[in-house]
């Protein structure tokens, strides 16, 4: 997800840094969800929907641990759940903030003409949440991004985003300091960002940890787009003391590395990372870094597992991992 220079055709919403958009909701299948318990999660909501098809918990339990996974046919199913609980519960405001997240990762997906057709779907869904409960600090931060990533004539920009921010400061000012942070961030004002990080959230407010990781994540991953491999790794650093059981921080001190040139310093941050919670991208960088230490063999073997794993590498990874093995191989 690109914070820096929106387009009106980015359109990953919540994603991504998907920091926000999963698990957003408190129900009793939260805290295995945040212990990455998902079997259990599985077995547990297919019981509950079996027994009651509209049960609140299992719904919403359903279709979070369905987009943490982030198979497509998975989405479809998380949408067609989200929909249903918003017909079931249509005052229930995480029913409504459910659809917003569904369908944002169905966007992020979807082909640039039917990435546009969802995005009335996604800003309704989040306004809809905050307008059933204004305390939605999830839905808050869900729409800010919206607005950060579509254009002012498809109903996001700059100034929808600081409205929010000014509404939200009426609610709850801690949330609207972070959330203005974001705002920093895109404007590049980066001693803003940290100086907003750094300010302990008070007891009331530790729910807002999520939202605070994920500015810290971005934060450092502008930086790594900026080449300040140091100050990046200072923050992803900071962020592992904090959240020590976050892979992105991890896989991000990995990416550091391995564009400093630090191959094997790499390999071990991103095998660390896949302890955590394994993707492509993970086996895919950890190809890159044999490969670029010569060793053929394990280059091979990490591509290969890259390929196959699911949900499966963005194009422009997935194209160079093919090309990759080919000339390993040849």
């Amino acid at each position: 997800m690109n914070l820096f220079k929106p387009s009106p055709l980015s359109l990953s919403l919540v994603l991504a840094t998907a920091t926000w958009a999963f698990a957003a909701q408190a129900h009793e299948y939260d805290a295995l969800l945040k212990a990455k318990k998902y079997d259990e999660v599985d077995r547990a909501t297919q019981t509950a929907l079996a027994s009651n098809p509209n049960q609140l918990d299992a719904l919403l339990g359903r279709v979070d641990l369905l987009l943490s996974q982030g198979q497509d046919k998975q989405i479809d199913e998380a949408v067609k759940l989200a929909e249903q609980c918003v017909q079931a519960h249509p005052q229930n405001a995480d029913c409504h903030e459910s659809v917003g997240n569904a369908y944002g990762s169905k966007a992020i997906r979807a082909g640039v003409m039917s990435a546009m057709g969802y995005v009335g779907k996604i800003r309704d869904a989040f306004k809809k949440a905050i307008e059933l409960d204004p305390k939605n600090t999830d839905a808050r931060f869900s729409l800010l991004q919206y607005y950060q990533q579509v254009p002012g004539i498809m109903g996001g920009g700059s100034g929808n985003a600081k409205e929010l921010v000014a509404q939200t400061q009426k609610v709850n000012p801690e949330a609207a300091r972070l959330m203005q942070a974001n705002l920093d961030l895109a404007d590049k004002d980066t001693a803003k960002v940290e100086a907003a990080v750094l300010v302990p959230l008070s007891a009331d407010h530790k729910s807002l940890e999520k939202n605070q990781r994920g500015l810290m994540l971005n934060l450092g991953y502008y930086y790594v787009q900026e080449k300040k491999h140091v100050e990046a790794l200072r923050v992803f650093s900071d962020v592992q003391k904090r959240f020590p059981d976050n892979e992105t921080a991890v896989f991000g001190s990995g990416r550091v590395l391995q564009e400093q040139g630090k191959h094997a310093e790499a390999i071990a941050q991103f095998d660390k990372a896949l302890g955590l919670k394994p993707n492509a991208p993970m086996h895919y960088r950890i190809g890159q870094s044999w490969q670029a230490l010569n060793d053929k063999p394990k280059a091979i073997a990490s591509y290969g597992r890259a390929l196959s794993f699911k949900p499966a590498l963005g194009k422009k990874q997935l194209e160079d991992a093919q090309e990759q093995l080919k000339i390993l191989k040849s």
